[in-house]
């Protein structure tokens, strides 16, 4: 049987996704591609291979997978309080969580860079009890990165844990499993493919952020400069041919890595039998 029968209307709305999905995403992304053959492939290596664009790759994804990481741990452990337990003041809490999505990221970079720098409360505590120096370095960057990703990482663990099934918990304890076993053997398997999944939403809105980054990183070449920083500053010096390299490597980078996210995503899914 067809799916044009058992869905109706199934080839006007298959042709409206194709349209959109080509008008928004497949056309701005074909023109970058175009626009990068008007380099030879010499021009296009010396680019990429700059070792100011080179640093700059290393700090973007290094920071952005430190950031997931950290956005994983903790967005675990907020979802789960904010399920299992009475928190007083819930709405509030998460008005607070999804402030991020709400908040331009120009603000919280203003934000962060102030409380963070080396004359700010934060900032000069951490400095002085830890020797910690986290404004203008690469750690800023990884702090801002996990204040904008922190939300991907709750509002995506969270529903499943609401769903989880209580009587999985409780059979296993009937028979005798500690809270440990509970929670290591029953409840993170099923929680791992979701919390995998705003882990790596997370790593994607990483990759490509900006405005709450630039004002904390200091933009140091070498040290804190970040890949979309860069292509900013190469079309600001009308240096169209090398934005257009950097961005489509940058596209090329990001693309294969979120394919093997979704591949391991569903490796994950299989071998949990939600799938």
């Amino acid at each position: 049987m067809s799916l044009s029968y058992i869905m109706p209307g199934f080839r006007g709305t298959l042709a409206f996704t194709v349209f959109y999905l080509s008008l928004v995403v497949l056309i701005p992304l074909s023109s970058l591609v175009f626009k990068s053959f008007q380099l030879s492939w010499g021009d296009y290596w010396a680019i990429i291979t700059h070792k100011r664009v080179l640093a700059a790759f290393k700090v973007s994804f290094a920071t952005s997978f430190v950031a997931a990481l950290a956005t994983g741990f903790f967005g675990f452990i907020i979802a789960w309080v904010m399920v299992r337990y009475p928190v007083p003041g819930k709405r509030f809490l998460d008005a607070l969580i999804d402030l991020p999505f709400a908040l331009p990221t120009a603000v919280a970079g203003v934000v962060l860079a102030t409380i963070y720098q080396p004359s700010g409360v934060l900032g000069q505590w951490l400095f002085n009890t830890f020797g910690l120096k986290v404004a203008y370095t690469p750690l800023g960057i990884v702090v801002a990165l996990v204040f904008i990703g922190l939300p991907f990482i709750v509002r995506t663990v969270e529903p499943v844990l609401q769903e989880f099934d209580a009587s999985m918990e409780e059979a296993a304890a009937s028979l005798g499993a500690s809270r440990w076993q509970i929670f290591s053997r029953v409840i993170f398997p099923n929680i791992f493919p979701a919390l995998l999944t705003g882990v790596s939403l997370s790593f994607a809105r990483g990759v490509g952020e900006y405005g709450s980054v630039i004002f904390i990183a200091g933009n140091l070449p070498y040290v804190s400069e970040i890949v979309p920083l860069l292509i900013v500053t190469k079309l600001e010096q009308y240096q169209y041919a090398g934005a257009t390299a950097i961005a489509l490597t940058m596209l090329v980078i990001s693309f294969v890595l979120l394919l093997l996210i979704n591949l391991l995503q569903r490796w994950v899914r299989m071998r949990s039998g939600q799938i």
